[in-house]
This record gives C-alpha cells, structure tokens and sequence, in this order.
C-alpha cells in the first residue's frame, strides 16, 4: 500500500471528521452511534459519556468561551436551550443547531436523521432501521392496554410523563393506556396540582407504574411500596437520552411483560 494512497485516504477520512461540540449528553451518545464520536472535542458540563474532554458549560448556559477555545466546525445542542442564548455561544465560523427529540417518537427519527448529515457520519443507514426497529418492537411488547404512569425522581421531585413526551409517546405506541394523556412532564411535589406520588397514583388509578432509574445514580430512584398495582423498575439509560436505545429499553418491556404473563 503506497504512502500516496494512505495520505489521500488519511485526507478524505479528515475531511469527514468535522470538529464537534455536543451540548447535550443524549446527542453525544446518537453522534457516537452514528459513527463520529471521534470527531467530538468538547461536551457539556452534564455529560458522562467522554468523561476526558473540555467541559463547554451546561445545556441551558453553554460556554461560549470554552467553546471558542475548541474551534469547532459544529455545535450542536439541544432545543430546550433558548434560541438566542445557544446562538450567541457559537462561534463565528460554525454550524449551530438546536435538536428535538423529547415531544415524540417522530422527532427523536427527524433528530438521528438530521444529525446523521450534520455530523457527516458513515453510518447514516442506521436511522432508518432504527425506525422499522423501534415500531416493530413496540407492536410487540405483549402490551393489551394497561393503563400507566411514567415516573422519575430526582432531588426530592417526582416526574410524570404522559403523551405530550416522547416516554408517553414511545408507551402508547407500545400498546399501553398512558395515563397522562394531556401532559408532557408533570412535577409531583408540595405546591403543585398533584402534591405527591401517592395523591398520583390514588387519582389516576394505574395497572403499571413504570420507573426509570440510572444504574449509576442513586439520588435519582423513585421509591414507591406496590399497592394495587403492578410496579416496573427499568433502566433509565434505555429511555431518557432519546435515540437508538430506546430499541434496548423496549426489549427490556417486553421481557417483563412476557415474563409477567406466564406467572
């Protein structure tokens, strides 16, 4: 193999290696799945999955000098960051954009695919079997339209999601009544609509509870005696960062459910 040839694949495998600065941690994980992650140089302060690169400030306050310092080619965030604020810490020169994912099943397929083009990536057939592989699944999680509520703790503050979610929307899909059909997030503590997790669950009257809990995080662990209903604990890193492993968290549902009916 002649030096030539090396250095003009070295070149073009440059030229597909823009320098990124992934502001969300679930962008960071699609990114790497799509083949890149190589290409990203920094991340934001909330992000575990490259634990060595420079920390570019936070989801909702990115850092735009940090940033700056990076010299990036693309800076892609999340759009629950303020429009204005997310523009003004790109840096002249760059590709900004906010991405979706967090209101529906269809924006987490419009976000792999627009991030599959924005990042360049080799893999980009990877988004259209994640949409044949997520609905398949979900037609098949034995589901017969139990009724549900989708919760999550964090610092003391419950969380319900319902159908305006992409949880709600992914649930539904998968054959089950999801309670909070009006609701995106709803926060379960003193002060608000609903005071806590047993008023919940007393006004809504669900089959299932379903929990999302990170192996790695113990202060985010919704702890609820069953009573009356059937309580699930899933992997929380299978359905809070929207993107390909939602797949492995509907596997996961359907194991349960399948489990369950053979009981």
């Amino acid at each position: 193999m002649s030096a030539v040839w090396l250095l003009a694949m070295a070149a073009v495998q440059a030229a597909e290696c823009p320098r990124i600065v992934s502001q969300s941690p679930y962008l960071t994980m699609a990114i790497e799945w799509l083949g890149q992650g190589e290409c990203i140089v920094g991340v934001s302060r909330h992000d575990s999955f490259k634990p060595a690169l420079p920390r570019t400030g936070g989801v909702m306050d990115p850092d735009a000098k940090a940033i700056a310092a990076l010299k990036p080619d693309v800076v892609v965030g999340s759009d629950m960051a303020e429009a204005a604020v997310f523009a003004a810490a790109v840096p002249p020169g760059a590709r900004g954009v906010r991405m979706g994912g967090f209101g529906s099943m269809f924006e987490v397929e419009s976000m792999l695919e627009d991030l599959s083009l924005l990042v360049q990536s080799p893999e980009g057939g990877k988004v259209s079997s994640f949409r044949r592989g997520w609905f398949t699944r979900a037609k098949n999680t034995g589901a017969r339209g139990e009724r549900v509520l989708l919760l999550t703790a964090c610092a003391g503050t419950a969380y319900s999601y319902g159908r305006k979610h992409v949880l709600g929307d992914l649930f539904h899909a998968a054959g089950f009544n999801v309670i909070e059909e009006d609701v995106r997030v709803r926060a379960v503590r003193t002060g608000e609509a609903v005071p806590d997790l047993p008023a919940l669950i007393a006004l809504t009257q669900p089959d299932i509870v379903f929990t999302f809990n990170r192996a790695a995080d113990t202060d985010c662990q919704v702890v609820l005696e069953a009573k009356g209903y059937k309580l699930i604990a899933l992997d929380g890193d299978n359905f809070l960062n929207p993107g390909h492993r939602m797949i492995d968290g509907l596997n996961e549902v359907t194991r349960i459910m399948r489990a369950q009916r053979t009981q």
